[in-house]
């Protein structure tokens, strides 16, 4: 039955708070805690009376043969009993087995959504691109976990807008504009057959090899950008065809990883939003001028043990002019204009604490009530098993397509030196798929706040905790199912009577409450561990029970049913860490 745990939670509460009720006190749902046994002999399910039994003052072994009672009360579909200080359940698996993968064959796609974010508007801004360079591995990580995030809480029942702010100005583009004017000589992306946004990355790393010996070179950029601001026609129109190459580059790579965004914010035309934000908090005292003409907010951390730099933000430069947060303060109260949320998240690597602590207490301080559910989901450095950061040929962070284009072609020599070209369609689609999968479950299966130690061929293994794993059990499923007959029995649940078939079950019914959890702590890695551990446990229970040669043909229905059950599950935890689903491997 759906969400089993959390109903004897909820019946233990009731239980349990009539003994509190006759001791004076209140117990919270919340403060109800759960655990799964280590042995199965033990039961299913164990509430453990340490905590309740010291405010009770009663002994715990007591206090559980108490509740014991109590909760046979409630219903016949458990057997209740006491085991020390924990009182235990052991489920009644026919009953819980049919109802369990009946429910989750009936809601199919639907099986582990819940309605805990429902009413929630929650804006996701990811991905952040520079337009002056191609995508680059903190970009997978940024884009895998900004997408599979919305997946995750439009399942919890929320209304999720996926917002993308393009870093399309700065100091940075006009390195790249200024390289083009010197060496571009008319070459277009075309011309030279060249990926737009590679073309123009080029032209950045001419910018770095040319300013090395020209000491001019970051004047010339520097005069270029003031060129920008003033608006010259010419510098404007080669900002906006290298801005237009960069980012039809990046799109490509945003369709080759199946991401997407409800809208597009540019930092062209963001900017300057945050200036008049700053200027009232001046006048209203939030800010305040310093005495070289600077704006600055005094941080509420100024007196404890901290750097000074640390004390105090600048929000206008002495000439007037903003900075990055100042646009991230304006951007942030324009998008609640535009779409008022009641969540935002920010999906941006942990070198930035420090930035969205401050965006959000000077956020309070200017009175926006909807600043206390801003929320920045920092996640880790992604480095080589030596401990350094990715390079690429040109000694900048490895190219993103650079990446996927290796594990694809390493997946293509896996599908290729296992003879199976004719088995899976077209090798190369099928190897990209594979690529992606990989790629996608390796930054989702560690906890965002985590480093990653990024290694290509484990990445793509087909054995042990790896996306390729997780698909090929998918495939051999759909392969076992496939070979089926048409016409089956009716299956008796009491049939499925192994350790392995009652694991499995278990983990189904657990699966909404595990998509609840993600969403409530913004963390995929709970989703993709819980995929492995269904994997493994169908990987055993495949091997040491025959599905289709079974000796009773109601235990074929029953072992298929349980397959097809699984699999639906698969295919909707692929769905939420937008992992491609492949029929044959």
């Amino acid at each position: 039955m759906k969400n089993l745990q959390g109903l004897w939670k909820q019946r233990f509460h009731t239980a349990l708070s009539r003994l509190f009720q006759a001791a004076g006190q209140t117990l919270d749902l919340e403060n109800v805690i759960a655990e799964v046994p280590p042995k199965p002999e033990m039961g299913d399910l164990a509430f453990p009376m340490f905590t309740y039994a010291k405010v009770l003052r009663q002994a715990p072994p007591l206090l559980s043969k108490q509740l014991v009672q109590i909760l046979g009360e409630f219903s016949s579909e458990a057997e209740i009993f006491a085991l020390g200080p924990y009182v235990n359940l052991r489920f009644s698996r026919p009953e819980v087995t049919a109802s369990v993968i009946n429910q989750v064959l009936t809601a199919g796609e639907g099986w582990g959504c819940t309605q805990a974010l429902a009413g929630a508007r929650v804006m996701l801004e990811f991905s952040s691109p520079n337009t002056n360079k191609p995508l680059h591995i903190g970009h997978l990580r940024n884009n895998t976990l900004g997408e599979s995030m919305s997946r995750i809480l439009r399942a919890n029942g929320a209304e999720v807008h996926k917002v993308n702010l393009i870093n399309d100005r700065g100091i940075h583009i006009c390195k790249s504009m200024l390289a083009y004017q010197k060496y571009g000589e008319g070459k277009t992306p075309e011309s030279e057959g060249i990926k737009p946004d590679r073309f123009v990355g080029d032209y950045y790393v001419k910018y770095s090899q040319w300013s090395e010996t020209d000491p001019t070179a970051e004047t010339q950029a520097q005069a270029l950008l003031l060129a920008w601001e003033a608006g010259d026609t010419e510098v404007r129109n080669l900002w906006k065809r290298m801005n237009g190459w960069a980012f039809e580059g990046v799109g490509q790579t945003y369709a080759r990883q199946g991401i997407s965004f409800d809208r597009l914010y540019k930092e062209s035309e963001t900017y300057l939003l945050g200036k008049d934000e700053v200027l009232k908090g001046l006048a209203s005292r939030v800010f305040r001028k310093r005495e070289d003409g600077a704006v600055v907010v005094d941080l509420p951390w100024k007196d404890r043990n901290e750097d000074e730099t640390n004390a105090v933000k600048v929000m206008l430069r002495p000439d007037g002019t903003s900075i990055y947060i100042t646009q991230d303060l304006g951007t942030a109260i324009s998008r609640h204009r535009d779409w008022p949320f009641n969540q935002l998240v920010y999906v941006v690597a942990n070198e930035q604490d420090f930035h969205f602590r401050v965006l959000f207490f000077v956020l309070k301080a200017l009175g926006y009530d909807w600043t206390a559910n801003l929320f920045h989901l920092s996640y880790g450095m992604v480095k080589l098993p030596d401990g350094s950061r990715i390079k690429s040929r040109s000694g900048t962070t490895a190219d993103a397509d650079d990446i996927l284009d290796d594990l694809r072609d390493g997946a293509l020599e896996e599908i290729r030196s296992k003879g199976r070209e004719d088995e899976v369609g077209d090798p190369v689609k099928t190897a990209e798929l594979i690529a992606l999968g990989a790629l996608h479950y390796f930054l989702l299966q560690a906890t965002p706040s985590k480093d990653m130690i990024f290694d290509p061929k484990e990445t793509l293994s087909f054995n042990g905790n790896t996306g390729p794993y997780l698909q090929y059990m998918g495939a051999r499923i759909s392969s076992m199912l496939a070979k089926a007959p048409e016409q089956l029995a009716a299956w008796d649940a009491s049939l499925l009577s192994s350790q392995e078939e009652w694991d499995l079950v278990k983990l189904l019914a657990q699966f909404p409450e595990v998509v609840e959890t993600a969403g409530r702590t913004r963390d995929p890695s709970v989703v993709a561990g819980f995929a492995y551990d269904l994997a493994k446990v169908y990987a055993r229970f495949y091997h040491d029970h025959p599905v289709l040669v079974a000796e009773n043909p109601k235990l074929v229905a029953g072992r298929l049913s349980l397959s097809r059950a699984v699999l639906q599950v698969l295919k909707n935890v692929f769905g939420l860490l937008n992992i491609p689903f492949l029929r044959s491997m």
